[in-house]
């Protein structure tokens, strides 16, 4: 019905539903957050239907607390609740997206990025008003969150499936060849990448000092003599002719200034050699990514982190949905006229660009 004032009631009424829904899967992220931080969820998952009591004894947590939190996981429909007996029951079905078990499918730890982006809100809205934008510094618990993130991912998939996307690059490895991974963060990926190929050699460049010196001490612990890191703006790298692979996993739209840090790598590889960007899946056109799964999530990250910290350093503020259209242009225009993008079954994340230098 349609009232005086030309509103339809029925389409605002279903609005505020989609509102109040909004609502309560906002709050919902902070306590799956909290289930994902106090292992709860895996302490669920190994127990019976207990009460209350019974969950925060064997978790070694406060029973007020986890009573409280088991109120919004049984309304939120996560937790199903016998209220004749007083007992919560965490259903395999759930358990398969909420525990550290699950691996990268585990969407509970993916709800601290909402916890932390909330953490500088004010910050980004002042931006909102004298532009510019907020630094990489008021994240101080993103490259570890990150770190988390992305070891998850590469342990179970790095050599096992994206490599060997690009077809001779395994034999390649096991001959021994040059390798740098551009935006390394803690440095994870090289390592896993120079413990599989013994024969090949690694570097990692990032300009974090706490990320290069997590790296440097967990090549130390694993005894590699193949692996080595740097801190270094990639924008002024200086390496022609030195690698003949490069990676870089989900960090060129982070970059101030990718374009430059694009030139450096093509410059940087030898002839035929090759470059891995894995990025962003999603199309640089707002109408098309409307049916994307994670769009709106991945419109808040840029805005709360990825554009701004760009911006924050006069950068180009890519941003995260910076789509494959706009990839594909900028990789051609640094020179990358031979280029194709793959997809990995299972992976809505991430789009995988191989690159290679003509010559």
């Amino acid at each position: 019905m349609t009232t005086r004032q030309g509103i339809n009631q029925a389409k605002s009424e279903a609005f505020a539903e989609q509102m109040l829904s909004i609502l309560n899967s906002a709050a919902l992220s902070l306590m799956l957050s909290i289930g994902h931080k106090t292992r709860l969820f895996d302490t669920m998952t190994g127990l019976a239907p207990s009460t209350s009591d019974q969950i925060a004894q064997a978790a070694g947590l406060n029973e007020r607390y986890v009573r409280e939190w088991l109120g919004a996981m049984v309304t939120g429909r996560i937790v199903v609740y016998d209220a004749v007996r007083g007992i919560y029951r965490l259903p395999a079905e759930h358990a398969a997206w909420l525990t550290h078990a699950a691996g990268p499918n585990n969407l509970a730890f993916q709800q601290q990025y909402i916890v932390l982006l909330a953490s500088v809100q004010d910050e980004v809205v002042e931006c909102f008003s004298k532009g510019g934008g907020v630094p990489y510094s008021s994240f101080p618990q993103f490259q570890q969150l990150m770190a988390e993130d992305s070891a998850q991912i590469e342990d179970v998939s790095l050599v096992q499936t994206t490599l060997p996307l690009i077809p001779g690059l395994m034999e390649r490895f096991q001959a021994g060849i040059d390798v740098a991974d551009i935006g390394c963060g803690s440095g994870h990926a090289i390592n896993v990448m120079a413990q599989a190929f013994p024969n090949s050699r690694f570097v990692g460049y990032d300009f974090s000092e706490e990320g290069i010196a997590t790296a440097q001490a967990e090549a130390k612990r694993l005894g590699l003599i193949n692996a080595r890191f740097e801190v270094q703006d990639v924008s002024r790298l200086d390496t022609p002719n030195n690698y003949d692979l490069i990676t870089a996993f989900d960090t060129i739209h982070d970059q101030a200034r990718p374009t430059q840090v694009l030139k450096a790598i093509e410059r940087a590889l030898r002839p035929q050699g090759i470059f891995l960007m894995v990025d962003i899946a999603a199309s640089s056109h707002l109408d098309e990514n409307m049916d994307h799964p994670l769009a709106p999530f991945l419109y808040t990250i840029s805005c709360n982190h990825c554009m701004t910290v760009s911006l924050a350093l006069n950068g180009e503020g890519l941003g995260t949905v910076w789509g494959e259209q706009k990839a594909c242009q900028m990789l051609n225009e640094v020179g990358f006229t031979q280029l194709e993008v793959k997809h990995v079954e299972g992976d809505i994340f991430n789009n995988y660009y191989i690159a290679f230098k003509s010559g």
